[in-house]
């Protein structure tokens, strides 16, 4: 057993492990037996294994004390239980017929290790903030490679044949992962209409010394409580595109493997949409606690199963939601029932809940939806002669999750729909009250850009330090208590064709520092919240991670980092933060959504649960284990940035805020004809929701 096979055994158990225990482990008399000993010795709540973790006294006592045949009979038990699901392929992989995407993955999509050593404080969870599901924690930095960073590239290890990556056959449209090498030049993650056999995920042996130890990347300011929650529950799938194949996940007991996260209603089980899910808390006067966040749990290297999970974690928590409202069958029994013989068949009302594949038209202008859940897949018929559920359909996108109930034909191949169910915002959501204070909103700052409107920004500044000449501005400058940044804190480099004659500091980290001076004016007692955009220096495809450590670090003590999405606390205000790119797909699917008005584009994330639909369109989406997109449990406020254009809306207590830019109209704009609002502040009273539009042009 060598290196590789240590590590990739280790992960098919769901756990990381440092180099020094893979170079311990493997330096074993037997390798193998010791690292099933580890594996049923360590302790659950154990992320990454490391040397500590390793009892070779006890091993060797183990293995004394164990008669040859136990230990042969275990051994090849337990090698079952790790290797029965190591490669896991739908049927369409080994068919040439069904004409899968394929991906082709460069050795680039994995991330640089910072450190390899864990700064996790494991400590007793707050009780306030309750737990009930779980996902994968793994404590490695997300941010994009740079000069003379080593590329952690140990959460797969290379196989020794050829992977083939079968991306869903519902991905329509080739994906592309945008992955910078450095921060001048993406790369792209091409995924092609054909059938491709190999991968090119082929880590070198040199890099792969990193293995899967590092550091939860977090804000090297304000070192925050990290705690950490669990619960688990196995699952086992059966055949389709979207969720694999029928018996190919492990048989292993273990509970660590292919967990599925259960969901519920927020009311039931507090703030977490996962209980796994590593939250970090900033305390003080303005608190902050972050719940949900790709940071430091980045996994993906575009293994096929990884998108059989991705998909699996998406069907399972959006269904959850729809199935509190409709009562839904699988829709493998819609074909087994023999509806010939049943003399009501056409009339019996019938509910499923699927994931749409594939939209189409008929001749006579019906829409036909094919939906899957992973039982199987099955056609739903909407007339247009129904005009209200025509209308609904007409905006229905791909990939999205929906409920459907209606009646079968008399053949069983059809459903002829009479109800459509999005999973949606209950209407009993209520307004929560008892915070105060103000927060500032704001995104698309665009330091570094030629069309930077410094002069306004430090109008800006001068505010937040109470020194505006109006009273009231000061009234309200004194009342503020959080800076919620969305994205694209500078202009960035290599964006798009010719970004460089629209640039007055053309080194990244130049544009950062001169950000960070911009931010250190801001009064100390201001809690500044920094999320990053496509225009950041970290990998295009989201979800993003916090900006890395070397940039963090330009940035003053009052700044927490986040990822693309996030969902986070304000002192007991629920806030999800979201640059916004995925407005780009929504404006070109959905009849009625435009740039001028972008509060309309978050309602449609919102009544869908998810910030970001569609699967392969505009937005790179990096399939994690966990779908960071789904919106659950229901914000207070969402806000939003990306498309340089200001837009407050409330929709059934939830308020929608897409926030402007500090960037005056470019040369793209103006070709696409896009009208930037610059310089409007939205300012939130977290005590009522109400809202302020601050002008400072």
């Amino acid at each position: 057993m060598d290196r590789k096979d240590i590590i990739r055994v280790v992960m098919e158990k769901e756990y990381q492990i440092s180099p020094e225990a893979v170079e311990l482990i493997c330096s074993s008399n037997s390798p193998e037996a010791l690292l099933r000993y580890v594996l049923s010795t360590v302790n659950d709540s154990v992320i990454v294994i490391g040397s500590e973790h390793i009892d070779l006294e006890g091993f060797a006592a183990f293995s004394a004390g164990e008669s040859l045949s136990d230990k042969v009979h275990v051994f090849c038990t337990e090698k079952r239980k790790i290797f029965s699901g190591a490669s896991i392929l739908s049927s369409r992989s080994n068919n040439p017929s069904s004409k899968p995407n394929s991906l082709l993955v460069p050795d680039s999509l994995s991330e640089p290790a910072l450190s390899l050593k864990p700064d996790i404080v494991t400590a007793a969870p707050d009780p306030i903030i309750k737990s009930s599901k779980d996902s994968v924690l793994d404590s490695v930095p997300d941010s994009v490679p740079v000069q003379d960073m080593l590329q952690d590239i140990a959460y797969e290890p290379a196989l020794d044949t050829p992977n083939t990556l079968d991306t869903p056959s519902t991905l329509d449209t080739p994906n592309t992962l945008d992955t910078p090498n450095t921060l001048d030049t993406p790369n792209t993650l091409d995924t092609p209409n054909t059938l491709d056999t190999k991968s090119s995920v082929t880590p070198s042996d040199q890099t792969s010394a990193s293995y899967l130890a590092s550091d939860s990347l977090s804000s090297v300011k304000a070192e925050p409580l990290t705690f950490l929650s669990r619960s688990s529950q196995a699952i086992n799938r059966s055949n389709s595109p979207f969720f694999g194949q029928e018996n190919s996940l492990p048989s292993s007991s273990s509970n660590r493997i292919f967990r599925t996260e259960q969901s519920s209603s927020s009311s039931e089980r507090g703030i977490f949409s996962s209980s796994r899910d590593e939250y970090k808390h900033y305390p003080g006067k303005n608190p902050v606690t972050v719940v949900s966040d790709i940071t430091g749990h980045s996994t993906c290297v575009g293994e096929y199963m990884q998108f059989v999970q991705y998909f699996r974690d998406r069907y399972s928590r959006l269904s959850e939601i729809i199935r509190g409202r409709i009562n839904a069958r699988p829709i493998e029994s819609l074909k087994r029932r023999n509806f010939r013989r049943r003399e009501d068949a056409g009339s019996e009302e019938i509910s499923i809940i699927g994931m749409v594949s594939d939209i189409n038209s008929t001749t006579n202008g019906h829409k036909i939806l094919s939906l899957e859940d992973p039982t199987g897949s099955f056609s739903v018929l909407i007339r247009n002669s129904d005009k209200e559920l025509f209308e609904l359909a007409s905006r229905i996108l791909l990939d999205e999750v929906i409920g459907v109930a209606g009646s079968i034909t008399n053949d069983g191949s059809l459903m002829l729909a009479t109800k459509l169910i999005q999973p949606d915002v209950p209407n009993n959501i209520q307004r929560r009250t008892g915070s105060h204070g103000k927060a500032v909103l704001i995104s698309d700052v665009h330091v570094g850009s030629s069309k930077f409107l410094e002069d306004a920004w430090l109008d800006f500044l001068d505010f937040l330090k109470g020194e505006s000449d109006s009273d009231d501005m000061r009234e309200i400058a004194a009342s503020v208590r959080y800076l919620v940044v969305a994205g694209d804190i500078v202009d960035g480099i290599g964006i798009y064709p010719d970004q460089e004659l629209e640039l007055d500091i053309l080194d990244v980290y130049e544009q950062y520092k001169k950000a960070a001076e911009y931010f250190r004016e801001i009064p100390e007692h201001i809690r500044v919240i920094i999320s990053p955009g496509n225009h950041d220096a970290v990998r295009q495809a989201e979800p993003q991670p916090a900006l890395p450590e070397n940039i963090q670090a330009y940035f003053p003590e009052n700044t927490v980092f986040v990822g693309n999405p996030a969902f986070m606390e304000l002192d007991g205000v629920r806030l999800l933060i979201y640059h916004g790119r995925s407005i780009d797909d929504l404006v070109a699917s959905v009849p009625g959504v435009s740039y001028q008005e972008p509060a309309g584009a978050v309602l449609e994330m919102l009544k869908r649960r998810h910030l970001a639909p569609t699967y392969g369109s505009r937005v790179s989406i990096s399939p994690e284990k966990k779908d960071y997109f789904i919106i659950d449990p229901v914000p207070d406020i969402i806000h939003t940035g990306h498309v340089h254009t200001l837009g407050v809306q409330r929709y059934k207590n939830v308020l929608l805020v897409n926030s402007g830019t500090w960037q005056d109209q470019t040369e793209f704009q103006k070709r696409v004809n896009l009208v930037p609002v610059p310089a409007r502040v939205p300012i939130v009273d977290l005590e009522n929701f109400d809202v302020k539009i601050l002008a400072f042009d």
